[in-house]
């Protein structure tokens, strides 16, 4: 049987890595394309006729094609396994809602940044910001803070139903848990 969706990227990207964790949680046959940023290949016609910014990942499926990875995983969920967003439920999907927003806004800036120094940097030959790293781990801490205590008063972070934000990691990976 041929995949239902295509997902344009390399497997190592971490926004690629959230699409992938979605689909495969939603049960989704998929197939991985590989793009070759080395040849450009993010920027040539076929590409930007898929993402007009040249960038990845990319999804199609069938005649229907999407980018930005959260707006990726929030489409697979939807077609796939709505109740992972609440449907049905307003005030449950309203904190499906918040709590994407907080992994995207205060979670992920902060890991973006000491992945960027502590896996990236390395890779080009830049030396790490210790002190960066430091101070966004402090600031980290705070917001796990923030999660902890909301873990306290309910089994997920959207409430007592697993959804589309389960954990901090749903930011890394899918926003299909919470």
């Amino acid at each position: 049987m041929e995949p239902v969706v295509k997902v344009y990227g390399p497997a190592m990207s971490w926004n690629i890595a959230r699409v992938l964790v979605s689909l495969e949680e939603s049960g989704v046959k998929y197939e991985l394309v590989a793009v070759d940023f080395a040849a450009a290949e993010h920027k040539s016609a076929a590409h930007l006729a898929r993402n007009p910014f040249g960038q990845v990942p990319v999804l199609e499926d069938g005649d229907f094609c999407l980018w930005e990875s959260r707006a990726i995983t929030k489409y697979i969920c939807r077609k796939y396994k709505p109740e992972l967003l609440g449907v049905g439920n307003l005030k449950g999907s309203a904190m499906v809602d918040v709590w994407l927003e907080v992994g995207a806004h205060q979670y992920w800036p902060l890991i973006e940044a000491i992945l960027m120094e502590i896996r990236i940097r390395p890779i080009f030959g830049q030396r790490v910001d210790e002190r960066a790293v430091e101070e966004n781990i402090d600031k980290l801490k705070k917001v796990l803070d923030v999660y902890e205590s909301r873990l306290s008063s309910s089994k997920y972070l959207a409430g007592d139903f697993i959804s589309g934000s389960a954990s901090p990691t749903s930011t890394t990976s899918p926003p299909c848990f919470a």
